[in-house]
């Protein structure tokens, strides 16, 4: 399919697969600035109050790998619908939750059903489009959705302050049931019964572990989460950053998101811009140049300089986020290229090999290196060389596969 760039169904779909992406960084960032609140209403240490966030997690991996393969056999619609639906009775169990433990369960009810829409949403987009224009599209998909991430703490924060930590949930369930209203009337079902995979438990199971056997994929999909990890080590520890060390209020945790997401943002119209104009190898190899020199910069400063006036640091922040999201969407089309006939598939063991390294990030990084910045930053520049290396031993592999035409790796 060709797409019309100035239609209102391009741009419809577009705002809505990033409305429905918005989920998961609502569910995260808008609770940030009620850590404090909540720990002080359970009495809570700062390992017991991080497993909010790892309950929330690890069901959205598991279920990651099982929303792609379920849209391939219902299709799009049904299972972007189904999680929504459950999305919003969890966030009520969260807002009315009398002890940690209901909490726990409600937020890994979160986790379970918040992941469809982003997982389903790429192989709706790659459903539609081909190429570069399944990169322009993803890239405007992510420039959209790139708000999400620093309006949740400020809009979490304010509602915090005024209503409560209560109140916050009351805001996710209330954004999901909107959510599921405009899905409902709007979103058109991309995968037609005629291509859908009979559902059969035993060949779900084969399929993803199919895709995650192919050793390409799984280096691709590793370097994915790395990649993202060197912004995440920051954002785990966001009440650390912005309360302990910045010594700021809950009200201004977008000095440490705006950034973050600004980079994203950028960096989504710089890849758009790029697609079909600049080898894949070349735009990722940018990426991880503006990733390695931000982390690296900010790690000598940190060491040389001790505290850094937070401007320097949160630009620096932007330029990780703006390398970090140069590299994404390249390697998340290669990804799904590499199985064109699963990409449900593939894009739920992508996604869960992604949440797996956010939820050890945030469950446990993040909390070993938050006592101090320099730390921090030192965990940002391990996961990008890691992906670095990673993304360079992929296109390695596909080099000496193809090696008599030495074309294929531009497409990673």
């Amino acid at each position: 399919m060709t797409p019309d760039h100035g239609s209102a169904r391009y741009w419809g779909i577009a705002a809505l697969l990033a409305a429905l992406a918005m989920l998961g960084p609502f569910s995260i960032d808008a609770f940030f600035p009620s850590f404090h609140a909540l720990a002080a209403h359970f009495a809570l240490s700062k390992w017991a109050l991080q497993q909010t966030l790892t309950a929330y997690m690890l069901p959205l991996s598991i279920m990651s790998l099982v929303q792609g393969p379920l849209s391939d056999a219902f299709g799009r619609r049904r299972v972007i619908l189904g999680g929504l639906a459950l999305y919003t009775v969890a966030s009520v169990g969260c807002a009315l939750a009398a002890s940690f433990t209901t909490l726990l369960v409600f937020r890994a009810i979160q986790g379970m059903s918040a992941g469809a829409g982003v997982i389903v949403g790429r192989a709706i987009i790659r459903d539609l489009y081909e190429g570069p224009q399944a990169q322009k599209l993803l890239s405007l998909v992510t420039m959209i959705f790139g708000f999400a991430p620093a309006v949740a703490p400020v809009i979490g924060g304010w509602i915090h302050v005024t209503l409560g930590w209560r109140a916050v949930f009351g805001f996710m369930a209330l954004f999901s049931a909107l959510l599921a209203l405009a899905a409902y009337l709007t979103l058109p079902e991309t995968h037609p019964a005629e291509l859908r995979a009979r559902l059969h438990a035993p060949e779900l199971t084969r399929s993803a572990m199919r895709v995650a056997a192919h050793r390409t994929f799984l280096l691709l999909a590793l370097a994915m989460g790395a990649n993202f990890a060197a912004v995440m080590v920051f954002i785990g520890a966001a009440p650390s950053v912005v309360i302990d060390h910045w010594q700021l209020r809950e009200t201004q945790f977008a000095w440490l998101f705006a950034p973050i997401i600004g980079g994203f943002i950028l960096g989504a119209w710089i890849s758009g811009r790029m697609a079909g104009r600049v080898a894949a190898a070349t735009q990722c190899k940018a990426g991880f140049a503006f990733a390695l020199a931000g982390s690296g910069l900010m790690v000598a400063l940190q060491v040389m300089l001790g505290a850094l006036p937070i401007l320097a640091q949160q630009l620096l922040l932007a330029a990780i986020a703006l390398g970090v999201q140069l590299v994404s969407p390249i390697l998340v089309l290669r990804m799904l290229d590499l199985f064109p006939r699963a990409r449900g598939a593939a894009a739920s063991v992508q996604s869960c090999v992604s949440i797996v390294i956010s939820a050890a990030v945030f469950g446990a990084l993040a909390p070993l290196l938050s006592n101090s910045l320099a730390t921090l930053a030192e965990g940002s520049l391990g996961a990008a060389l890691v992906s670095f290396g990673l993304w360079r031993s992929a296109q390695h592999r596909v080099s000496l596969a193809h090696r008599p035409s030495g074309n294929d790796t531009k497409t990673l």
